[in-house]
């Protein structure tokens, strides 16, 4: 549980981050990396699970170390949906990242 969820219940924290995005518009994925193996096969699954769910959103592999600082994020790869850090320091497969969308509500 994060820092920011502190004392809030289960239900509240996943209605949260359901309903995080712009009225539930996908607006932009973007995975973060250095270029290493690990990032582009999160960045290959992830478009994987986006062409499997149907959306129409092109995902972004960002190498830019000052842009990916930016995020906060320290352990890559990283994914970023609607500019909201949603996994990092993992590869996720296919079927997590479909996973991850639909409860976000894509």
């Amino acid at each position: 549980m994060s820092l920011f969820n502190f004392g809030k219940k289960k239900e509240e924290v996943k209605e949260e981050r359901c309903c995080s995005g712009v009225g539930n518009s996908l607006v932009s994925i973007k995975v973060l990396g250095a270029g290493c193996k690990s990032c582009h096969e999160l960045y290959e699954n992830t478009k994987e699970a986006v062409k499997n769910a149907g959306l129409s959103v092109e995902v972004e592999y960002i190498t830019d170390m000052e842009k990916i600082m930016g995020y906060g994020v320290m352990s890559m790869p990283g994914l970023v949906v609607n500019e909201k850090v949603v996994s990092m320091g993992k590869v996720l497969k296919v079927a997590e990242v479909e996973k991850l969308l639909r409860e976000l509500g894509y």
